[in-house]
């Protein structure tokens, strides 16, 4: 590296502009050199100095790239994560094919995935917790907590972790920021109860660091999202992403079945007698029509 260049990781993002913590403690507000370069949270970038700023001249290789993208666009949202959490509560509706296509993300990008069961002192916590239960059946943590009040049963799921928060609007990933980090000071939204959904607080993808999840240990707080597409995602590795599927994947009578009514299909016949469940299926079905529309 020349001596015009540091180097750093990108801590906040907001279209073409972008924070960077430099290794040697200092913060510097950066633009793109060129428009070909996609730049996200938590990757390790050089950025050269310029009048006023610095300009992120090039991307270290990434382990892990977490974002969603359809037919025609894509967002990043995290370079470099070990895991997401999805952030759900009782006083939304829960979209459970959302929590899915989270999950499916996570393991696309071998990441490790849980569910954050947030504000269990509200009504209708119990209520969250049962439409959660095939989440949990399927082997993934949901961890209870009530983000505004007391943290603690959370941070040992992010210590040491470089972890992805996502969810809707209002569910609590700011009120958890808060909780890990008061000095972030992050706008909390409440919820619109004519709508029963979140009103948008967080603008730009933002990474923080705190003592509680160690020296290696960070979260990115992303702005609360109503869809998830997964269409890079490839047919082969949709179909590892779904973690009860992989012990059948291979067993089917035609090597290119499409579980869908070819006779002989192991996934089919697991759905028949209860050991997959039907909209699992589905959702594989409709994610790989998202991949090929692109």
């Amino acid at each position: 590296m020349s001596e015009a260049r540091a180097g750093g990781v990108v801590v906040a993002a907001k279209r073409r502009h972008f924070d960077v913590l430099l290794d040697d403690g200092a913060s510097i507000a950066c633009l793109l050199k060129g428009r070909s370069m996609l730049v996200a949270c938590g990757d390790r970038v050089e950025v050269g100095r310029v009048a006023g700023g610095g300009v992120i001249e090039a991307i270290a290789p990434r382990t892990t790239l977490v974002y969603r993208s359809d037919a025609f666009n894509e967002k990043l949202i995290a370079a470099n994560a070990t895991q997401i959490a999805g952030v759900v509560a009782p006083d939304l509706a829960l979209d459970e094919e959302l929590v899915n296509r989270w999950m499916i993300a996570a393991e696309a990008q071998e990441c490790r995935f849980i569910v954050v069961a947030n504000k269990r002192d509200l009504p209708g916590f119990d209520t969250l917790l049962a439409r959660l239960a095939p989440v949990a059946a399927l082997g993934y943590a949901v961890v209870e907590c009530a983000a505004q009040d007391d943290i603690a049963p959370l941070v040992p799921w992010l210590a040491h972790q470089r972890t992805v928060l996502v969810g809707q609007s209002g569910m609590g990933k700011s009120t958890i920021i808060n909780a890990l980090a008061p000095a972030a000071g992050v706008r909390v939204g409440d919820v619109s109860l004519s709508l029963r959904t979140g009103r948008h607080t967080t603008s730009a993808t933002t990474l923080y660091r705190t003592a509680a999840l160690g020296d290696d240990g960070w979260v990115v707080d992303s702005p609360g999202m109503k869809a998830f597409g997964l269409a890079h995602v490839a047919p082969p590795a949709l179909e590892q992403a779904f973690v009860e599927l992989r012990p059948l994947l291979g067993h089917c009578r035609f090597r290119d079945c499409r579980h869908d009514r070819e006779p002989g299909c192991a996934i089919t016949a697991a759905v028949d007698d209860g050991r997959v469940a039907p909209f699992r299926l589905a959702l594989l079905h409709a994610l790989q029509r998202e991949s090929a529309s692109r």
